[in-house]
């Protein structure tokens, strides 16, 4: 059967590994993840050790120089578990895309080693309380300190706020006339002036770690510079938005995934005493367990479209991306409410654990590009504005 993917024999290792790893380790502690909203460490230092954290780096690196089907597939199976570990990959994937694609960071090889050698975590720190979800738009900027550069800022979501080693930030340049001429940079998170000023209780996503990080005076050198100054943008919508995309929209395919299988999980194992029927007779239950299952795989099929179209660029690719990316929050909203409904007091009971998926499809359509800005940009491309 022709993967929905593309995956070849290689990539498709991969995504067996993942699972075995997911079904083991992640599963094992996303319970607790979610109600303790903690960190999910035990996941991660597996991934780490099983060499997916330089699953798409170049091998020149150390990596494995898997490409996004491949980064698609893990993070499917990994959210099919557990969504905050998949949110913690997926950052840290798309930020160690960002370092590699570096033509200023003097020390982006050594990095690079470290992230596929499992010993380094990094994450994306974009969006700040001035521009909240319009990350393209800093309002933090590089000013000159001597022969150095200082900033102040307060990025208000960064995902493993308190355990990333690792940030790749943003600023305006010095001297900038607009906040789209911004700035990336590496800051490690050991640096003087790095804050964590709160902590994470959100409603979904629980163990993410997508915490405040304010930078109080920070020095940036030349040396942590991911851009020139002035060329973050491009890097953002070349390298960072596509991977992220990527990710998110398979991420919420995962939990699509799993509420399917759990809500025919229960249809099948749950009936009535008194009539000797079960809930799987209802028609009205199949027929939601059936729309959500072509809605599952409506999206999935959207993203693998998307997937052929990267692997093969041209103009249209951006918009694919963009569109890609909206189906899925979109179809992972819609979904998991329909396993809420078909299930009913089961699921809303948090046994079945869909209640928990439920919760996590909710962060995806409040995350910068937020789905009112997807939507915006694609009616934008669409008509022949600008997309900034």
């Amino acid at each position: 059967m022709i993967d929905i993917y593309g995956l070849d024999e290689t990539s498709g290792t991969w995504r067996q590994k993942a699972a075995a790893l997911a079904a083991d380790v992640v599963a094992r502690h996303a319970t607790d993840v979610d109600t303790s909203a903690r960190f999910p460490s035990e996941s991660m230092a597996a991934l780490a050790q099983g060499g997916f954290y330089g699953l798409c780096s170049d091998v020149s690196f150390g990596g494995q120089g898997q490409g996004p089907a491949a980064f698609a597939a893990v993070v499917e199976e990994i959210a099919r578990h557990c969504g905050s570990t998949a949110m913690v990959y997926v950052m840290h994937v798309t930020a160690a895309k960002v370092i590699e694609a570096s033509a200023t960071l003097p020390t982006k090889a050594t990095v690079l080693r470290a992230i596929a050698d499992g010993q380094h975590l990094t994450t994306l720190a974009l969006s700040e309380r001035g521009s909240r979800s319009q990350f393209w738009a800093p309002v933090s900027a590089l000013r000159a300190q001597g022969h150095e550069l200082q900033t102040h800022a307060f990025k208000s979501w960064v995902t493993s706020a308190h355990h990333a080693d690792s940030y790749v930030t943003s600023a305006q340049s010095p001297g900038a006339q607009s906040p789209l001429e911004f700035t990336l940079y590496l800051l490690p998170r050991s640096r003087a002036g790095v804050q964590h000023p709160g902590d994470f209780n959100g409603l979904g996503l629980r163990g993410n770690d997508s915490a405040p990080v304010q930078l109080e005076g920070v020095t940036v050198r030349q040396d942590d510079l991911l851009t020139e100054h002035g060329q973050g943008l491009a890097c953002a919508l070349q390298i960072g938005i596509p991977w992220f995309n990527v990710g998110s929209t398979a991420m919420a395919h995962g939990l699509c995934l799993a509420a399917v299988d759990a809500t025919a999980r229960h249809l099948q194992g749950t009936g009535f005493e008194h009539t000797g029927t079960g809930l799987r007779d209802l028609p009205n239950l199949r027929a939601r367990l059936a729309e959500m299952s072509v809605a599952t795989e409506q999206s999935r099929a959207l993203l693998g479209h998307t997937l052929r179209e990267m692997a093969m660029p041209d103009a249209a690719t951006p918009l694919w991306v963009l569109r890609t990316r909206m189906a899925g929050l979109q179809t992972a909203v819609q979904v998991t409410d329909l396993a809420m409904k078909t299930c009913g007091g089961a699921a809303f009971s948090r046994h079945l654990g869909i209640e928990r998926l439920f919760r996590d499809a909710r962060a995806g359509w409040v995350m910068a590009p937020t789905v009112d800005h997807l939507a915006d940009f694609i009616g934008r491309a669409l008509t022949g504005l600008p997309l900034l």
